[in-house]
């Protein structure tokens, strides 16, 4: 029996097998269209059945069948008349099975590869709409750790994506700049602070303040230092000073704010990510002030113990506390005047926040507030949330700065790459495709499930140059390149394809044409695990290829059509990574 694992052959253009089945089969089954018919064709999970077919039992939808499935589906198969297009049907219990011509596939999918190359995949569904992202976001003086890094990557995957799809996309960094941790950290610097080490390393040394000042402000058992809680009102006062507009206190929080970007920006350069906007919660304090009148036009505010809170118990979400009694704001204070600025500045159609799942009850609580506040757009705001990477640290113990680990990811591969001298000498820059590996096993290890799961972090399978990695996938691309530059053979558009005969060129051909229904997918989903699985699935198939259908020292015609069905995987494998964020090697 078959049956199917996905919707649709997804080979490209635009679904022209699926049209020529249900263009048949509407001749030969009453009360369905043609249309309805195509919609309904998949993938067999068993592909010895046939390429696509048809499940019965999904026409119920439509009209009520007249008869078991299992008996239509022989009646109907037998009834099939082939075209150009589909050359044979057969039934297995409640399916009809279909075979296609696969030379019109191949010449279909490949052509318009050769025609669109790198845009191969993109789609005008996002033409004139804007989408606003906002992601990463980390706080100043404290590392930028795992939660950071999978905020970044899969922001920057969500900005790819949408770019692809033809949206209008603005990137936005919210920096965690504001708040009593300022006023906290300001203190510890008047203490612990060194200017050597602050212009040396301003976010490792901010954080060894942060630590410490922490220390002595909680106590610590082990250390047997007791808690100092003068250290905390200090910290208030400080912060309350900087809402004041302090110009002194101020003044030292911009240094500490500015030579943090600066680092920042180091960083994600290595990461290939890039922002349009590095935005802040202390950017808000304008915006507060009208959020502020709004909630209380609207009676939204309550009075609690000298606070100020929004009651959302009836959504059972609790109190959301909105001002201190100190006068001073909060983070979700803050979120409301920054939704607001850009709904005001961008007029986005969708917003998306990319935020920890620990961070689902604020943003509830955000989106019931922008809604009781009667904003259009509150209803175009999105949590896109994310589970935790559990044991991410480097291999010494505990430390979580991410340039640690990248760092650490990048001595591996030298290490690994160093062990082949004759392909290392071929490498221009290897402490540079060293890094670029190491980053790229890093995020695909992260994006190979579903963003909600927790994972944890394992250095042996990050490194691995065997099974489903990022390493595995760079390395297929890096392999088509190198054929491309030894195999002396021309890259030929023209190649006679009706040469790629190979039950693998056709399944190599198959997966590539996927490619567009795939970033559909993942656009419908918001999934970059969509293209990790998708990619290892093409980088099998052009392993499977490589071992039969040899290219250097064949006849011409054959090894042209070959190579040509090379450039069409590795131009997709391309196209894939760069969605994902990571730069395709040309050399390991």
């Amino acid at each position: 029996m078959s049956s199917s694992s996905s919707s649709g052959s997804g080979n490209g253009n635009d679904k022209m097998f699926e049209r020529a089945i249900g263009d048949i089969m509407s001749s030969i089954i009453a009360g369905v269209s043609a249309e309805q018919l195509s919609e309904c064709i998949e993938v067999p999970k068993n592909r010895d059945n046939g390429d696509l077919a048809l499940p019965v039992a999904k026409l119920n939808r439509f009209s009520k069948l007249a008869g078991r499935p299992d008996e239509l589906a022989q009646k109907w198969a037998q009834a099939f008349q082939p075209n150009d297009y589909i050359v044979s049907a057969n039934a297995t219990g409640p399916y009809v099975n279909f075979r296609i011509n696969k030379q019109i596939m191949i010449k279909a999918i490949l052509k318009q590869v050769f025609q669109e190359g790198v845009s191969f995949g993109s789609s005008t569904v996002g033409n004139g709409k804007t989408v606003v992202v906002e992601f990463s976001s980390p706080n100043i003086a404290k590392p930028f750790h795992a939660g950071h890094l999978r905020s970044t990557i899969i922001g920057n995957f969500l900005k790819n994506l949408f770019k692809k799809t033809g949206h209008n996309v603005i990137a936005i960094n919210y920096l965690g700049d504001w708040g009593k941790q300022y006023g906290l950290l300001a203190v510890g610097y008047e203490r612990y602070g060194s200017e050597q080490e602050l212009l040396a390393d301003p976010i490792r040394h901010l954080y060894e303040v942060y630590v410490k000042i922490n220390e002595v402000a909680n106590g610590n058992e082990e250390k047997k230092i007791l808690p100092d809680p003068t250290v905390h009102d200090a910290a208030r006062a400080y912060f309350r000073r900087m809402e004041d507009g302090d110009a002194a206190a101020l003044q030292v929080w911009e240094r500490f704010r500015n030579l943090s970007i600066e680092e920042y920006k180091r960083i994600y350069k290595r990461l290939n990510v890039e922002f349009d906007v590095y935005s802040g919660e202390s950017l808000m304090t304008d915006g507060m002030g009208k959020a502020f009148d709004v909630l209380q036009k609207k009676g939204l505010l309550e009075e609690n113990q000298g606070a100020q809170v929004i009651n959302l118990e009836a959504e059972k979400m609790g109190l959301a506390l909105v001002r201190k009694s100190d006068g001073t704001t909060l983070y979700i204070t803050r979120d409301i005047a920054a939704a607001a600025g850009r709904a005001e500045e961008y007029h986005f159609d969708k917003m998306y926040y990319v935020v920890a799942a620990q961070q689902d009850l604020h943003f509830k609580q955000l989106f019931s507030i922008l809604k009781k506040m009667e904003a259009p757009w509150a209803k175009d705001c999105n949590h896109i949330n994310f589970g935790m990477v559990k044991g991410m640290s480097t291999r010494k113990g505990t430390v979580v700065f991410l340039t640690d680990i990248l760092t650490e990811a990048k001595q591996t591969m030298l290490d690994q790459m160093k062990k082949n001298e004759e392909k290392s000498a071929e490498i221009e820059n290897p402490e540079a495709v060293a890094d670029l590996v190491g980053l790229s096993a890093v995020i695909i290890q992260d994006m190979s499930a579903k963003r909600i799961k927790d994972y944890e972090f394992d250095w042996a399978r990050v490194t691995s140059f065997e099974g489903d990695t990022g390493v595995y996938l760079q390395y297929a691309h890096a392999r088509l390149c190198s054929m491309e530059r030894k195999a002396g053979v021309p890259i030929n558009f023209d190649a006679d394809l009706s040469l790629l005969v190979e039950p693998e060129a056709h399944e190599l051909t198959s997966q590539v044409g996927k490619f567009p229904e795939v970033v559909r997918n993942a656009l419908a989903q918001l999934e970059p695990c969509t293209i990790v699985t998708y990619l290892f699935a093409l980088a099998h198939a052009v392993s499977s290829a490589h071992a039969v259908l040899w290219v250097k020292d064949r006849e011409p015609n054959l090894a042209q059509a070959r190579m040509a069905l090379f450039w069409a995987a590795k131009t997709v494998l391309g196209n894939g990574l760069t969605i994902l964020g990571l730069v395709p090697l040309e050399r390991m």
